[in-house]
Parts: structure tokens; sequence; C-alpha cells
């Protein structure tokens, strides 16, 4: 009998963690910090075209910042992942029965008889041997594969979209009411994030926005008072 098989299409929501993370860290951060050192350099009795240079600033260096920290750390991640790769490469050519008996004990561990256990490790050996150990032993696939250039430029976009709204309404607003616009839609823009990502993420959508308005309220808040505290009137 010839076996036809039907895919069977489900949408999990844990296949959109990682770069739903990136995303929401990446547009929060570029927020929080660009409406912070605005509320703070405003609060000092900066002049208006001072502030937007600063928020300018704040959103160049940080993008900046998140790309070079995101590329070093998943590049990290992916010497780690090769080092790795080649020692069970090593390890095939010269105890490849040895590899054999481990990739067997992993699926029995994961509750197959040792029989057929033996049976699936046999058939992906000789399909895969290095691919099946990748992603049975080490957990490396080709989905999870650090991918350190692509991190990079997805944290700095993340953080520049972020910080793009609250330097247009800086550029915008008049000097007067520079800091409570700015907190005001700064905030509005948290709340949405935050439910976006809590939405797409099966989460409660009104713990999500309450949770990055309140930090992000908080950071605002300080950063302004810290400005207030420093400033001189000219």
């Amino acid at each position: 009998m010839q076996f036809k098989s039907r895919r069977h299409r489900e949408g999990h929501r844990t296949n959109r963690i990682g770069w739903l993370r990136a995303a929401v860290l990446g547009a929060n951060d570029g927020i929080v910090s660009t409406a912070s050192l605005v509320a703070g350099v405003a609060a000092a009795r900066a002049t208006h075209a001072d502030v937007v240079a600063a928020a300018v600033a704040a959103l160049v260096g940080g993008a900046m910042s998140m790309a070079a920290g995101e590329y070093v750390s998943v590049h990290s991640q992916a010497d780690t992942e090769r080092a790795d790769l080649e020692r069970e490469r090593r390890e095939l050519k010269t105890d490849l029965e040895g590899e054999r008996n481990e990739l067997t004990a992993i699926y029995i561990r994961r509750g197959l008889d040792q029989h057929l256990a033996r049976q699936v490790s046999d058939q992906l050996m000789a399909h895969d041997a290095l691919g099946a150990h990748a992603r049975d032993e080490l957990g490396i696939t080709e989905a999870a594969k650090a991918r350190p250039i692509q991190a990079a430029l997805a944290s700095a976009a993340s953080f520049a979209s972020g910080a793009a709204l609250p330097l247009i309404v800086t550029a915008l607003a008049p000097t007067r009411l520079l800091i409570p616009l700015v907190s005001a839609t700064s905030l509005v823009f948290l709340a949405v994030l935050g439910s976006i990502a809590a939405r797409a993420g099966g989460a409660s959508v009104v713990a999500g926005a309450t949770r990055v308005t309140f930090w992000g309220a908080l950071a605002m808040a300080v950063t302004a008072g810290i400005g207030a505290l420093l400033g001189t009137t000219p």
C-alpha cells in the first residue's frame, strides 16, 4: 500500500517567540530611550533644536548600539554552534557506532522502545548523520540557526522604528507642550506595542499593555526629574 501524506497545518505561537521578542525589545527600547532622553533634555531647559538633535542622536546611536550588541551576541552563538558541529563531524568519523548508540539513547529517553529507537537512528544517520545529531543531540536546527548579520539588521531596524515615533512628535510639537506631548504619545505607542505583542503571543492584551506602559512612564518620569534637577534657566 502506498502511503499518501496530507500536510496538517497548525499555527503555534511558539514559532513566533524568536522574532517577536527581538522586534518588541528593539521597538520598546527605541520608544522608551528616545522619549526619556527628550523629556530629560527638555526639562533641562534646552532649546527645541537641541532637543530634536538629541532625539536624532538617540535614534542613530541606539540603533547602532543594538546592532553591534546583537551581532556580537549572535556571532558568539554561531561560533559555538560551528565548534559543536565540527566536534560531531570528527566523532562520526572516529566512533560511528558510539554516535549511533548515543542517538538511539536519545530516542529511548523520548519514549521509543529500544528496537524502534535503533531503527530510527539507523535510518536518520543513513540519510544525514550530522544533521540528525545536530538536531536531536545539540538542538541546532535550520530555523533556529544563529545568523549574526540578520539579527543585527533586525535589531537596528526595530529600534529605529520605535525611536522614530517620539522623534517625529518632538520635531512637530511646540516647545511649551514638548514634554507632555512626547510623554503622552509615547505611552500610547508603548501601550499599542504591548497589546500587539501580547495578542501575537497569546497573552493578556491588558497585562501586556500595562507592563510596557508602566515601565515607560517610570523611565520618562525619572529622566525628566533628573533633567529638571540638573538644568539651568538660560
